[in-house]
């Protein structure tokens, strides 16, 4: 019976670190060798990271992804490799080196390039034009890029009509909310629309506002899953695939006996290159079953989250982070996200109550920080505030105290922050979530100010969810009961609360959602149900606060569509939707 030793190398890459990144994939080669592995697969562009975006147009980083491919080749010593990288010839491909014994056989180049959302592929890249079948191990075996095997027909089905029984396809593709279910229905369609067996190598880890889940898959030539990889963590999947398994479908399979589809307008060149002829020699080690289990919401968000968080705190060289405790929602999330991304040790907390800050605000902040074992300054702005107002008097004089007021109070919390951050090298983590950002009920230079925004793209009901899901999974109130049943406000004047500017969350979240990420314009929200003030107060605030976004730090992308890379609106416009 023929088979195929197949090890997916699900790593975490870092871009532009080309000896980092050369290590783990020399590693990951190491113990599929010892696993008796025939072919061992890599990340797209895992010898430079992804994405690398204008770094391409640098010539030495170029050159030094050439050296480090030359690295990876001289380590593949009975063993085939396929690899992501960087191939310039008359232009710059995003390639897959596909490597065996010490010698670079062949190169696939990415067909399909992506150009939406925050993808800017076109912009570096020329796109391929061959669809080769490879004989590895004595299977046949296609090769493709990402974005490539999201095409109903496409490469696939070159390849399987052209006589792949296995389809490799090595990819980085971005999280979001709902996206893993959604990439395994793909799958399993390209697997049994072209009965072959699909192995999909997902690169993990996060890269500034972007974060991978890894959650590799392989499905059979029937659809069904074979294995998966970890979510969120970087992996080794060794299976031993079923070649002939494929071959006895086919035969069963009338789909098959009427060849291959129309593909239109389409004309990629196709041939059969020679690998190795026959699987590794000797007995192979037997392996382990594996059983990894796939978190639903809101799990899968904090863990991406976690992973967003430590990796941009790290890959950054920064080894200590500052937060803000206002004894909120917000500020105590991030506060519980940091410490399990980085360690209690690396997470500093700040309480800077004012005249208008209640006293339970700073018992669930004292509470919170004792929770999770790390420490806390506490730092009163009154006098600063104070002396804020006394300087301002004959400028005010005659106005009545306002948004002004209540913004100096958040803009001494940022200047103290920022003050920290200088004196001891502390990264500041901004606080604020995605329904706040959306409707500018931000303060530039106040409670914006900071190096990354780790709860962005977060709906503010979303952050209810995740605090529920920690305390759940600490089995304790973690973050405070306390904080959770507090109605939110910004503590900025007497009795302040959210609702007083808001349309409540879960109303306001429903209009984001739809005007933001779907795109409806203010009538089709309307014609759901929703309050017609509630709508209109609602884009307004976000088509007026597109100034403010556009001076907020990174953060991670955990929804369809978040602000910045994925949406780009100019500032300066006239369209008024709402």
């Amino acid at each position: 019976m023929r088979r195929l030793r197949l090890g997916m190398a699900q790593i975490n890459t870092t871009v532009g670190d080309f000896v980092g990144n050369t290590e783990k994939i020399v590693k990951s080669i190491t113990e599929a060798r010892v696993l008796g592995v025939d072919l061992v697969i890599f990340p797209e562009l895992a010898i430079c990271g992804y994405p690398p975006e204008d770094l391409l147009f640098k010539p030495q980083f170029i050159e030094e992804n050439s050296k480090a491919l030359q690295a990876v080749i001289g380590c593949s010593s009975g063993i085939t490799i396929i690899v992501g990288f960087v191939d310039a010839k008359e232009d710059i491909y995003n390639a897959a080196a596909i490597i065996h014994d010490g010698k670079l056989v062949d190169v696939y180049h990415k067909i399909f390039l992506p150009n939406y959302g925050v993808f800017d592929e076109n912009r570096y890249f020329r796109a391929g034009s061959e669809s080769p079948v490879y004989i590895i191990a004595g299977a046949g075996v296609g090769v493709n890029i990402c974005e490539d095997i999201w095409y109903e027909v496409g490469p696939a089905t070159i390849q399987a009509h052209a006589g792949a029984e296995v389809i490799i396809n090595i990819s980085s593709s971005p999280y979001h909310f709902g996206k893993g279910k959604l990439r395994e229905k793909m799958l399993a369609a390209r697997s049994s629309d072209n009965v072959a067996i699909v192995a999909y190598n997902n690169l993990v880890g996060g890269q500034d506002e972007l974060v991978f889940d890894g959650n590799s898959l392989i499905l059979d030539e029937k659809g069904q899953l074979v294995a998966r990889g970890k979510q969120f963590a970087e992996d080794l999947v060794v299976v031993d695939l079923n070649v002939e398994s494929v071959f006895r479908t086919r035969l069963h399979d009338p789909r098959w006996r009427k060849g291959m589809p129309i593909i239109g307008e389409q004309d990629w060149s196709q041939n059969k290159i020679m690998v190795s002829e026959t699987p590794t020699e000797g007995p192979k080690p037997s392996l382990p079953r594996r059983q990894i289990q796939v978190r639903g919401l809101p799990g899968e968000v904090y863990d991406a989250l976690v992973v967003g968080t430590h990796d941009y705190i790290f890959k950054n060289g920064f080894n200590k982070v500052l937060i803000g405790l206002s004894g909120g929602v917000d500020s105590s999330l991030v506060a519980a996200i940091a410490v399990e991304a980085l360690g209690k040790a690396s997470v500093v907390g700040v309480a800077m109550p004012s005249r208008h800050s209640s006293p339970e605000s700073l018992a669930d902040a004292k509470l919170l920080a004792q929770n999770l074992g790390i420490e806390l300054l506490v730092i009163p702005i009154e006098k600063v505030f104070q002396a804020y107002l006394e300087t301002l008097s004959e400028v005010f004089a005659g106005t009545k105290p306002g948004a002004a007021e209540e913004n100096i109070q958040a803009r001494i919390r940022g200047n103290l922050l920022m003050a920290l951050s200088n004196k001891f090298g502390w990264l500041v983590l901004a606080t604020g979530n995605k329904s706040e950002m959306a409707t500018g009920y931000t303060t530039l230079y106040g409670d914006m100010a900071g190096g990354f925004a780790v709860i962005k793209d977060v709906p503010k009901t979303l952050v209810y969810q995740l605090v529920k899901y920690c305390n759940v999974q600490a089995g304790y109130d973690l973050i405070p009961v306390t904080v959770i049943q507090k109605p939110p406000s910004a503590e900025l004047r007497p009795n302040q609360k959210d609702t007083d500017t808001l349309p409540p969350y879960e109303v306001l979240d429903s209009v984001l959602t739809a005007y933001i990420e779907e795109d409806k314009n203010v009538e089709q929200i309307i014609a759901m149900g929703i309050d017609k003030e509630a709508v209109k107060c609602a884009t307004r605030l976000v088509d007026t606060s597109e100034y403010k976004r556009r001076q907020s730090p990174p953060g991670i992308k955990i929804t369809l569509r978040a602000f910045g890379r994925d949406r780009r609106l100019p500032i300066t416009n006239r369209f008024a939707g709402w």
